[in-house]
């Protein structure tokens, strides 16, 4: 293994919290929308109609909620594959960490209207899933 995987921890808990947290950015997203359109109440009665007439941040935080939902599976499967195939676990909970702080960074990217990076670390994000997909074939040969 790796300098950087020594250092982190061989607890599988840690990717279930990352998958957990990953489960959960797109709802966060989805309320930063909300509260930067200005949501009341009353819009609730049609959330997504509300969503699609905004603007702005808020519309690119909607995006950014929308796409997170997009990547989950693959970031869940990737990580459930590579646990179920013995991939040593502080790589697992490295990339799928790592996975969560660039979605992050993705989402702060996409609202802040920059594209290229935005873009950069989407492509990133998913790296960090091909990897683990990668490792789990590794171990099969």
């Amino acid at each position: 293994m790796s300098g950087l995987f020594r250092i982190i921890s061989d607890s599988a808990s840690l990717a279930i919290w990352a998958m957990l947290t990953a489960s959960l950015l797109p709802l966060g997203f989805a309320w930063l929308a909300k509260a930067l359109a200005g949501f009341r109440l009353s819009d609730n009665a049609e959330p997504r109609v509300f969503l699609q007439q905004t603007t702005g941040m808020a519309r690119r935080a909607n995006a950014v909620q929308q796409n997170s939902y997009e990547t989950l599976p693959v970031f869940l499967a990737s990580v459930i594959i590579a646990m179920w195939f013995y991939v040593p676990q502080p790589i697992v909970n490295g990339l799928a960490w790592l996975y969560v702080i660039i979605r992050v960074l993705y989402g702060g990217a996409y609202i802040a209207n920059l594209p290229t990076l935005r873009s950069i670390l989407w492509v990133l994000s998913m790296a960090c899933c091909m990897m683990l997909f990668y490792f789990s074939i590794y171990i099969l040969n």
